[in-house]
C-alpha cells in the first residue's frame, strides 16, 4: 500500500473500494453527476483541494471526463492533480454487462495501472524524494509536431495517446498538461517522430 499526501475524488464507492485496497489516502465521491448539484460536496472537495492538494481519479469513458471537466471548472487548476487510466475494454466483475462505452473504469483497473496512474499524475508519495521535474512543452510545440492547428492532428493526437496509454477523450489542453508530467521536450519529439516512421 503506498501513501499519498493528497486526497483522491472518484465518481463511486466500488472506486473506492478498489482505490482503498491499494493507496493510503482520503478518497472521497462525487456519486458521479451527483456532484453537480450537491454544493456541500463540492465544498468539502473545495476545502480538502485547498488544504492537502486533490487527484482527480475518474474514468476513461465520457460520463468520467464530464466529472472531470465540471471539477476542473469548480476548482483552481494549481490545487488539483489528474490521475488517468487507460481505455481498457472489458466490464467489471461485479456486471452482468460492459458500460455505454464497453472500457472498464476505476474499479477495474489492476493496483500496478492504479498506481501508475497516480504517479503519471505527480502524487506526492510519502518516502520518495525524488521529484519530477516540469516539462517545458508549449502549446506551440504541439502545432510544431502537428499535434494540433492540422488537418490530420485529431489522429495524431490520438495515436500519441494510444502510445502513451491514456484515454481517448482527453482533450489537447489535458494532453498538454500530461505531456508536461510524463517528459520533457526532446522525449516527446523523439516519441511523434518515431510515431511517424510507424
Amino acid at each position: 500500500m503506498i501513501k499519498i499526501r493528497e486526497a483522491i475524488v472518484v465518481e463511486g464507492r466500488y472506486d473506492k473500494n478498489t482505490l482503498s485496497q491499494i493507496v493510503d489516502a482520503p478518497i472521497l465521491e462525487t456519486a458521479g453527476f451527483g456532484i453537480m448539484k450537491d454544493k456541500a460536496q463540492l465544498s468539502l472537495l473545495r476545502k480538502v483541494a485547498n488544504t492537502r492538494g486533490l487527484i482527480v481519479f475518474t474514468d476513461s469513458d465520457g460520463a468520467g471526463f464530464v466529472i472531470r471537466n465540471f471539477l476542473k471548472g469548480a476548482i483552481p487548476s494549481e490545487q488539483l492533480k489528474h490521475a488517468y487510466i487507460p481505455d481498457i475494454y472489458g466490464k467489471e466483475r461485479r456486471k452482468s454487462a460492459p458500460g455505454k462505452e464497453g472500457k472498464l473504469g476505476v474499479e477495474g483497473m489492476t493496483p500496478d495501472v492504479i498506481v501508475d496512474a497516480l504517479r503519471k499524475a505527480g502524487a506526492t508519495i510519502e518516502g520518495q524524494s525524488e521529484k519530477r521535474t516540469a516539462g517545458n512543452i508549449t502549446k506551440q510545440d504541439m502545432m510544431g509536431l502537428g499535434l494540433s492547428g492540422c488537418a490530420d492532428s485529431a489522429a495524431k493526437r490520438l495515436a500519441l495517446l494510444k502510445k502513451l496509454e491514456l484515454p481517448e477523450h482527453m482533450s489537447s489542453n489535458a494532453l498538454l498538461q500530461a505531456l508536461n508530467l510524463l517528459m520533457d521536450l526532446p522525449a516527446l519529439q523523439a516519441l511523434v517522430r518515431g510515431e511517424n516512421n510507424d
